[in-house]
């Protein structure tokens, strides 16, 4: 096969495979693999020789490397330094020790066991930070643990990457030629350091001034390549390169310029080289070994997961966050198949050795990002089934007979704003939260919180629900809200509620549910700067004061529904249909025109006339004898197929 039909057939596979794991949310890394392994020898064969892409392929890591380098905080490492330097060489020697000393026992030769070991011991930076930043997760305590140990395994990657060429190429003592490669390693780094602090600014401050985009993503690209160049004529490796020239960039003001322009190059690139890497995988003896690759990824989760929790609990972290940072860190990562590629290279690996070691790899990426998804409560359930840490939480706080408290269900952000004015004006209340570390901390400030479910009828009780005077659901989750209002409406009827919500959506439907009153926050947020707005604009205080408690008192029906751009939700997040404005402009032709509003039919549509713009004044919640004319724009709040249908009865009957 030609080289342009491989790449096409090769990219071809690899979008179809990436866009399905991603509707399977699976991570890209095991797609890539999988469009290698049917391409590799042994799949169809498209690519017999590995070596024609594998060295194309190898520049994908110097761009890992660099982007690896860029993100590399100085500032971020003593922040967290007592992770870093503490839990994170323990568990990268501690995971690193037991595979090499369980492979030596099963008789693996002392290089296949110390690299796989080496290999298995890093986590998966891409697949962990990408979900603790799409759960905005990164600065809990369990995302600032894992972010910690992840940085001290990305370091111990660069040491492995420096040290296996070494070990490999060393006739002599290979402790002193690691220890004359890291002396050269730390030299460079002292070199090209001083050259990214007075040197490159200027030189990417004149790429600026040519305002030629071309010009600074070439830029960056020498930048990166010259870096593997130089290290590479020195005998060490290219990736080493690539992590440096991104260090001596990552505190510049240009990082994520530079980040943004390599990002396409560094994808496709990386693609390759994971294409390249399931390439070595023999499916045939996979499935031989199946059962000894599905134990020895299951003993190397419940090892490191084991492992990174108790560290981080012997560090004085609690039970909760440190079981989750356990099982999100618990898989091997990408760096693993970089240093079997590596292996392979210098001889350490056969390629069968190498097929079983990333099929091991793969299967732990695979279930990680369930792992990232479940850890909560599998930290929760460890937690019940261990000790009696949360049904201490969950003991009654005596509530006085006529209390006449507020229970705050969820103590957030919102719900602790909520406390601290209750305590200001001296008001009795309660929260309920399921949060435990929350809990925690709150009980250590004695304060009134209880850990459990707002919808059980029974925590509901425990917070006084029959003595209470108020109660306000205070986060943003119209399912949950609604089981919260269907509890309570069970135990107290006559309950006051009140709901936060983030817009109109919900309204209705919270208020069906049993809410006394829903705040839109998106909508208090309008009233607070249309308010702000008119008094800069000299308008009597009394006459907005009016008009703020007026829009309240009509439940935001002048603000509810807005104009939608090209994309827009067709569905909420509870399956129904959403609500938006609608203008609609009659003309001579239109059927409407010169007859009553409720003689169009609009009544039998699930559709409300908000307001009809008639010349240059506006006729707000028109009544229904109302004769429509030519001209007229008529604007209609509904969901879209009944605007449709609308707009059809208005124009032509």
């Amino acid at each position: 096969m030609d080289n342009l039909t491989l790449v096409v057939a090769l990219l071809a596979a690899a979008v179809v495979a990436v866009t399905l794991f991603r509707r399977l949310q699976l991570p890209d890394v095991v797609a890539y693999l999988l469009v290698g392994l049917v391409a590799g020898p042994s799949g169809f064969a498209l690519v017999e020789d590995t070596e024609r892409i594998l060295h194309l392929a190898e520049f994908g890591i110097v761009f890992l490397l660099f982007s690896l380098g860029l993100e590399f905080s100085i500032p971020r490492l003593v922040a967290l330094r007592h992770i870093v330097l503490g839990a994170g060489p323990v568990q990268v020697l501690g995971i690193g020790a037991l595979v090499t000393g369980v492979m030596h026992l099963l008789g693996f030769a002392p290089g296949v066991a110390l690299v796989t070991g080496g290999a298995l011991a890093l986590s998966s930076t891409a697949i962990v930070i990408r979900e603790l930043i799409a759960r905005s997760d990164v600065n809990t305590r369990y995302g600032r643990n894992a972010t910690g140990i992840l940085l001290f395994q990305d370091l111990a990657a660069v040491i492995m990457l420096v040290l296996l060429p070494t070990l490999a190429a060393s006739e002599g003592d290979p402790l002193i030629a690691s220890g004359l490669m890291l002396a050269r390693a730390v030299a460079l780094f002292a070199g090209i350091y001083a050259v990214g602090q007075w040197v490159l600014p200027r030189l990417l401050e004149e790429t600026l001034r040519t305002r030629s985009s071309e010009v600074f993503v070439m830029t960056a690209l020498l930048l990166a390549l010259l870096a593997a160049w130089v290290t590479h004529a020195l005998g060490l490796s290219m990736a080493l390169g690539g992590f440096l020239a991104g260090m001596m960039l990552g505190e510049s003001q240009f990082r994520h310029q530079i980040e943004s322009d390599i990002r396409p190059f560094r994808d496709l690139l990386l693609g390759l080289f994971f294409i390249s890497v399931g390439m070595l995988v023999d499916p045939g003896l996979a499935l031989a070994f199946w059962y000894w690759i599905l134990l020895a990824a299951l003993a190397l989760l419940l090892a490191k997961g084991v492992l990174i929790s108790l560290l981080l609990r012997a560090l004085g972290e609690k039970t909760e966050p440190a079981v989750r940072a356990g099982t999100v860190l618990a898989q091997a990562g990408e760096f693993g198949f970089v240093l079997i590629m590596l292996a392979v290279q210098h001889r350490f690996f056969s390629s069968q050795q190498a097929g079983l070691v990333i099929a091991v790899i793969v299967v732990t990426m695979a279930v990680s990002p369930a792992l990232i998804r479940y850890s909560q409560p599998w930290a929760r359930w460890l937690l019940r089934r261990g000790n009696n840490q949360v049904a201490a939480l969950q003991e009654p706080i005596s509530v006085p007979e006529e209390a006449d408290h507020v229970i705050l269900c969820g103590y957030g952000r919102v719900g602790q704003v909520l406390g601290r004015y209750f305590h200001e004006f001296g008001l009795p209340w309660i929260a309920i939260d399921a949060d435990l570390v929350r809990v925690e901390e709150a009980s250590a400030a004695r304060e009134r919180i209880l850990f459990g479910d707002a919808s059980h009828t029974d925590i509901l009780e425990k917070s006084g629900i029959h003595q209470a005077k108020l109660l306000v659901i205070t986060f943003d989750d119209t399912r949950f809200a609604s089981k919260i209002l269907h509890s309570v409406r069970e135990l107290r009827p006559d309950l006051r509620i009140l709901v936060r919500t983030s817009d109109d959506t919900h309204l209705d439907t919270l208020k069906d549910a049993g809410a006394t009153e829903v705040v839109p926050e998106t909508l208090e947020a309008s009233l607070m700067l249309t308010s702000q707005a008119l008094l800069l604009m000299d308008r009597p205080f009394d006459e907005v004061l009016n008009t703020l408690r007026q829009s309240r008192r009509e439940r935001y029906q002048l603000l509810r529904g807005y104009y939608h751009g090209e994309n827009f939700p067709r569905m909420n997040n509870e399956g129904k249909p959403y609500r938006m404005l609608h203008a609609i402009t009659l003309d001579d032709e239109s059927r409407s025109a010169g007859r009553r509003l409720d003689d169009t039919g609009l009544e039998r549509l699930d559709v409300t006339v908000r307001e009809i713009k008639r010349e240059d004044y506006g006729i707000s919640r028109p009544d229904a004898d109302l004769v429509l004319q030519a001209g007229d724009t008529v604007i209609l709040y509904g969901p879209l197929r009944a605007l449709e249908k609308a707009e059809d009865k208005l124009l032509a009957g």
